[in-house]
């Protein structure tokens, strides 16, 4: 059976620090668009209840024209009845029967009346609801456009790094494969909790990368024999001397060009 090979402290320095670069590459990428999908998606939401309201205020307008419609249709009724009521009374044989039919005629009078003013009144609803209509859809018209622009933006973007990413993203795993677990999970633990996602990073000018806490020379010197992992006490990012650093990010930069 072959013996597992041994991976030295270099090789897992300099994977780790692959990763980080990769890495680094796609948070670049994804900053890049910034809060561009965030406002896309607002204002996709903003569309879609515009469209709802004017959808329910077509609705009320079109329930009101047809209350009008009713009301109409109660009122030709009306005016039916008191002809007909008209020409009974001509033909009664006492003021009793007369007196009945003028009653009717009244009654159909007052539901005339209160026809009309229930017309009157749902015009004016009409009216008041196409008024925000109005403005509703020319809220809508410049939110479209401003989505438009918004989707446009950010297509420009995302077709310019897909290709890249998409790249990026399949290198990151497979840099990940050759990290063993435990080493794999602290560097995503350490990514995760500092700022700008770096937990590899290399001296620079006797400080680690990002940092103003110089490191001892001492340290300096265990670093850059690649021995032993080496965290920074003052930032927790794991550590590599600025040699290792520059030859990895030319391999990088190369696989890529």
């Amino acid at each position: 059976m072959a013996k597992k090979k041994e991976v030295s402290v270099e090789e897992k320095l300099r994977a780790l620090y692959d990763l980080q670069l990769i890495d680094s590459r796609i948070d670049e990428i994804t900053n890049v668009s910034g809060e561009l999908p965030l406002e896309v998606e607002d204002l996709e939401d903003e569309v879609a209840g515009l469209n709802t309201r004017l959808s329910n205020f077509a609705e009320d307008v079109s329930n009101l024209e047809t209350d009008i419609n009713n009301k109409k249709l109660l009122i030709e009724e009306s005016k039916t009845l008191m002809k007909k009521y008209d020409e009974q009374q001509k033909k009664v044989r006492n003021n009793r029967e007369f007196d009945s039919l003028s009653k009717e005629v009244e009654y159909q009078e007052l539901e005339i009346q209160l026809a009309e003013k229930r017309i009157g009144e749902y015009t004016v609803k009409i009216a008041q609801k196409n008024e925000i209509i109005a403005a509703t859809k020319g809220k809508l018209a410049k939110q479209n456009e401003h989505l438009s622009h918004k989707k446009a933006e950010l297509d420009d973007i995302l077709k310019e790094t897909e290709k890249e990413q998409k790249m990026l993203t399949e290198k990151s795993a497979e840099f990940s494969a050759a990290i063993d677990e435990h080493l794999l999970s602290a560097y995503k633990r350490i990514r995760n909790k500092v700022r700008n996602g770096l937990a590899v990073v290399s001296i620079e000018r006797g400080a680690s990368g990002g940092s103003f806490f110089t490191i001892p020379p001492q340290v300096q010197v265990e670093i850059a024999t690649r021995k032993k992992i080496t965290i920074d006490e003052y930032s927790g990012r794991i550590l590599v001397d600025s040699e290792l650093a520059r030859e990895e990010k030319e391999k990088i930069d190369s696989l890529f060009s």
